[in-house]
């Protein structure tokens, strides 16, 4: 399921209140302004203040994408990429041209553009290298600031309670304080220890997880298409090529894989 952050975000969130209000809490004292301003303000800030506004500025894109990730369904992309060597073969490398506005993937129509306008095997290789250590770059500082911001948010917690306990025991010491009130005042004060771990373990962290992860699968489906398109710049068979891309698949999936690709080229001889 794409949406799978989303859902574990909410219900960890519902799991934490839900026990709390089990327990007889009272969410009106659950929120307060000023624990809010302490663990999300000092979180963010701190964050800022670590990175760029290039990459802060896209945190809630980012987020989004955690939330709704872009999906390819892979089998396409293979049965492309056979489609690609039917033609290939039969008419030459230049004949795919007209074919890559219709590509499935942005990148099988960049790594395709550069076999026909001449580049070989090796060459490929090393456009596909730096295409993959620039986007690890890339997305390595998307990640890095959310676990940041999931490192700085309990700490912020802390801080936030500290506060609140410098303050409580001040009042305490001006006039004696009621035992009752002062009790109620050191719970507030680790309000923000509260939030700030929870936000920390449902929200931060889980997102820069979920974004590695996307990242895994997409520098997953350009060696796909990667070692699909090579296979067909070096005039490998489509009965080949459905050998070496039916092994990116589980292996309960490979043989009707395996058999709906070889209909696949049936049904396609004549390309």
């Amino acid at each position: 399921m794409r949406i799978s952050t989303l859902i574990g975000v909410i219900l960890g969130f519902v799991a934490i209140l839900g026990a709390f209000y089990l327990e007889r809490g009272d969410f009106t004292r659950l929120v307060t302004v000023s624990s809010l301003l302490i663990v999300v303000g000092g979180t963010l800030m701190a964050g800022l203040a670590s990175t760029s506004w290039k990459i802060f500025s896209k945190m809630f894109k980012l987020i989004g994408i955690s939330f709704f990730p872009p999906h390819y369904d892979k089998r396409k992309i293979t049965f492309q990429i056979i489609e690609y060597s039917l033609i290939a073969r039969k008419h030459g490398m230049l004949a795919l041209e007209n074919k890559l506005n219709s590509a499935v993937h942005p990148y099988i129509r960049k790594i395709f553009q550069s076999g026909i306008d001449g580049a070989d095997a090796e060459t490929l290789e090393e456009v596909f290298a730096v295409e993959v250590e620039g986007m690890t770059f890339r997305h390595s500082e998307n990640i890095a600031l959310f676990q940041k911001l999931g490192a700085l948010s309990p700490t912020m917690g802390i801080t936030g309670a500290v506060i609140g306990l410098i303050i409580t025991m001040g009042e305490a010491g001006a006039d004696g304080g009621d035992a009752n009130t002062l009790i109620q005042s050191i719970g507030v004060a680790f309000l923000a220890t509260l939030w700030g771990i929870m936000l920390a373990n449902v929200f931060w962290i889980p997102i820069g997880d979920k974004l590695q992860l996307i990242h895994n699968e997409e520098v997953q489906l350009l060696e796909l298409i990667f070692d699909g398109a090579k296979c067909v710049l070096n005039g490998e068979t489509p009965l080949l090529i459905i050998s070496k891309l039916e092994s990116t698949f589980p292996l309960s999936e490979q043989q009707q894989f395996h058999r709906d690709a070889k209909k696949f080229i049936e049904n396609n001889k004549s390309i």
